[in-house]
């Protein structure tokens, strides 16, 4: 049966801990992305920001679509398109955030937006879709693959190598480097240093990527940043567990990440191959441990899928790629003993690491490359058209009962 929803009544600003898992049954006023990829999502008061690699649009009913070049916006309640917001990007959108004023902050491999020459992060008015004059940001040689804001500090992380390399610290109004962080990634275990994903709360900057130290430190692929003070330092926090290798084809494996609502733990899920170790898992970590070899509370293996996207709100760990099983630790491109089928999406218990019984399911295709919770449910950003046996191109929406 198809979900029924008031959503009028469920905008919300910002990411809310949810005490529940959310519907299987994805809501049916999303609109559709009819080609290429969806790579971010943002949530601006009411309006929903898409970014990603894609041409064109359609509404909920597919009657009318619209050009769109890699970045759109809808609005939550009702999933109409919004059509002052259409802003031509000239190149792929990896990351968003939500800014002030009703603002979003656009991260990507670009080089211009409409005919305004801006390289790889802006921030647009979402009621006109115009760049913010005011905010010039001096990032370059590289792309900003990842976002997080927190007040007026603004970090990035890509491959970029200005204002420092792979990692800044930025004001949120002007995009001025912060001279008090200078804390940088190094000794990568690609050609270059690519921060993959940075999550903030009001004390911690969570950072991954193909480094192996911070601030010339060793944390392999993982780290944690102070930020409570005047200037960030590095914080006692160091973990072996993606010491090891994979598959020689992923030398860095590292990919998504997020907070607890409470800040007081994380989980980080990683790609790899179906090898032993870290490859392939979502995995939780205690934000306030503190030591050079902390080992994770719990992993959660896919026997040999990738996962990219996680979101973790309290009531659930969700956790997307093109991945056919979890709770598998001895397949190997196969289903081992205790393997639960959740093709393409899943759900992890915050506490136990193991499955929860929510499977709506997704067409696999490349997997998930956006989470994005809120108030009223949880926003699902991937590469397919199918989603809780529906079609829902590219982006949909899970609410709560």
């Amino acid at each position: 049966m198809l979900a029924r929803v008031a959503l009028a009544a469920i905008i919300a600003a910002a990411p809310t801990a949810h005490t529940r898992v959310v519907s299987a049954d994805p809501v049916d006023s999303t609109p559709h992305v009819l080609d290429g990829i969806v790579n971010a999502i943002a949530l601006v008061g009411g309006t929903v920001v898409v970014g990603g690699s894609f041409t064109a649009v359609a509404d909920s009913t597919r009657t009318t679509s619209y050009s769109r070049a890699n970045l759109f916006a809808y609005d939550l309640a009702t999933g109409r398109v919004l059509p002052d917001f259409a802003p031509s990007v000239r190149g792929p959108v990896h990351s968003l955030v939500a800014g002030e004023s009703g603002t979003v902050y656009v991260g990507g491999d670009f080089h211009s937006i409409d005919n305004t020459r801006i390289r790889s992060l802006a921030r647009l008015s979402v009621a006109t879709g115009q760049p913010v004059r005011s905010f010039a940001p001096e990032i370059s040689g590289g792309s900003v693959t990842t976002l997080a804001r927190r007040g007026s500090d603004l970090y990035a992380g890509g491959d970029f190598t200005r204002p420092r390399v792979g990692l800044a610290g930025l004001n949120a109004t002007t995009g001025a480097a912060d001279p008090r962080f200078t804390i940088t990634p190094g000794e990568p275990l690609t050609r270059n240093v690519r921060v993959h994903a940075i999550a903030a709360t009001a004390n911690r900057l969570l950072v991954d990527g193909s480094f192996t130290t911070l601030d010339g430190r060793s944390r392999p692929q993982l780290g944690l940043i102070d930020i409570s003070g005047a200037t960030a330092k590095l914080a006692n926090w160091r973990s072996e567990a993606y010491l090891k290798k994979c598959k020689d084809t992923f030398p860095s494996y590292v990919r998504g990440l997020d907070f607890s609502p409470d800040g007081r733990y994380f989980v980080v899920v990683t790609t790899g191959g179906p090898r032993s170790g870290m490859c392939d898992t979502a995995a939780r970590f205690e934000t306030y441990a503190s030591g050079q070899r902390i080992k994770p509370t719990w992993v959660n293996w896919t026997g040999g899928d990738s996962l990219y996207a996680v979101s973790v709100t309290g009531g659930a760990v969700y956790v997307g790629g093109h991945q056919r099983w979890l709770n598998n630790p001895r397949g190997r491109d196969s289903a081992g003993p205790g393997a639960v089928p959740r093709e393409g999406i899943g759900a992890i218990h915050p506490r136990t690491g193991k499955a929860l019984s929510w499977n709506p399911g997704r067409e696999r295709g490349i997997g998930v490359k956006a989470f994005l919770a809120h108030r009223g449910g949880l926003l699902v950003g991937s590469d397919t058209t199918r989603l809780g046996r529906e079609y829902h191109a590219r982006i949909g929406m899970f609410p709560l009962p």
